[in-house]
């Protein structure tokens, strides 16, 4: 039989919800953030291993973001004829590969390979995950599918992350990487067991690139997802120099484990409301993260309020990637994989371009500015969800044609 070409759930959904398979995709994304961020809790000894200084060792961050931003269009373009599992399998075993390159490298050069490396897979899987959810159950529950399968990356930010870089104190970062390798390797196992597998598109199903830019409602998510990670990393990035200009230098984890724990909880909100109230949640958490940039501008000297805007800041924040990822995969329909992609591609931008935009503000007019240039940005992403009540951000998911998309044999 020829597999069709459609992305839409299968035709025949499970019985039961398939929390293994989804929790196998979260773990996924999990690895994918941990595998970004935790160069930055042992910057200064895997620089010394290196020999190269801190802020060399920072660029394997850096090149991670730049791999994913440049790979995510064209390889899920490219590959959007195959298995969807053979695919996630792929991209799993390129992590295992980077990492392991990683773990045991002693070449900065080498290192920023793998690194490379890591960043073009990862734009593969961030394209993948989002409708692989979807297709799993069925539309009812898309929205907690989908938040299982992004669950990861909270998790990373707000456990695994400061973890890592506790467990490499102790017996160094090039193990904690090599960890990393081992549960990739385990993630493998998982997956064929319990993920099923999906058809491709054919080649005459595929939209273009310009005709997904060009359906409505896809445009305005893409702006959002851009000025709204741009905003939260050039507070994210900067957030030490911000807390140390009023003088809560030695509060930083703190502050960060509050908008860690609350961004999970936050989480588990999109996941319960998701599904009926995708519109208002998105409205909400761009208010919230607007609010809590302004406190920190205005109420900067008040501890307290520094805490209470790092927790408004996480439950902004905690659900944003499945909103946004959700938001973009109705809008686009059948070419939900393409749009996820431009979707990971201005994610990784707003990442990189918060880091070089905070660093030219951080030089040029001090860390106080950092809180107003996040409203700044956050404004326009919470006028444009407003304005886009009828595409982009609806108020209720649209219900798929039927469809003969199906599962395929694992032999296939």
């Amino acid at each position: 039989m020829t597999p069709t070409e459609s992305f839409a759930p299968t035709s025949d959904p499970p019985a039961r919800f398939p929390l293994a398979g989804l929790a196998a995709l979260g773990t996924a994304g999990f690895i994918t953030i941990m595998t970004e961020a935790l160069p930055a809790g042992v910057l200064p000894a895997m620089g010394a291993d290196l020999s190269v200084s801190g802020s060399a060792a920072g660029q394997t961050v850096t090149i991670y973001a730049v791999g994913s931003a440049l790979a995510a269009v064209p390889l899920t373009a490219a590959t959007l004829g195959m298995p969807r599992r053979k695919l996630l399998l792929i991209a799993i075993a390129g992590f295992a590969l980077a990492n392991t390159i990683t773990a045991v490298s002693s070449s900065y050069a080498l290192t920023m390979a793998s690194r490379f490396i890591a960043g073009v897979v990862a734009g593969l899987l961030w394209a993948l995950l989002a409708g692989y959810a979807r297709r799993m159950v069925t539309p009812a529950h898309r929205g907690k599918a989908m938040a299982i399968a992004m669950a990861g990356t909270p998790v990373a930010l707000a456990v695994g992350v400061p973890a890592g870089t506790f467990l490499s104190g102790i017996v160094g970062w090039r193990y904690t990487f090599g960890l990393m390798t081992l549960l990739s390797v385990a993630l493998i196992v998982w997956v064929i067991a319990a993920v099923p597998t999906f058809a491709g598109q054919t080649r005459d199903a595929r939209l273009p690139l310009r005709g997904v830019l060009t359906i409505p409602g896809v445009a305005p998510v893409l702006f959002v997802t851009l000025t709204f990670v741009l905003a939260h990393n050039i507070l994210y990035t900067y957030i030490a120099p911000l807390l140390t200009e009023i003088g809560m230098h030695d509060r930083v984890d703190t502050i960060l484990f509050v908008f860690g724990v609350v961004s999970l909880f936050s989480i588990w909100i999109t996941g319960a409301l998701i599904d009926r109230h995708l519109r208002p949640l998105v409205i909400i958490s761009c208010a919230l993260f607007a609010a809590a940039a302004s406190c920190l501008g205005l109420f900067g000297g008040n501890i307290w309020l520094v805490y209470v805007s790092a927790a408004v800041w996480g439950l902004g924040f905690g659900g944003a990637a499945t909103l946004l990822q959700t938001a973009s995969a109705e809008a686009a329909g059948p070419a939900g994989d393409v749009a996820q992609s431009l979707v990971v591609t201005c994610w990784n931008i707003g990442i990189a371009g918060g880091a070089v935009t905070g660093g030219v503000l951080l030089t040029s007019t001090g860390p106080s500015s950092l809180p107003w240039a996040a409203t700044a940005l956050a404004v326009p992403a919470l006028v444009t969800t407003i304005m886009a009540r009828r595409h982009g951000f609806t108020t209720s998911f649209r219900t798929p044609a039927p469809s003969t998309a199906h599962v395929i044999s694992a032999d296939k």
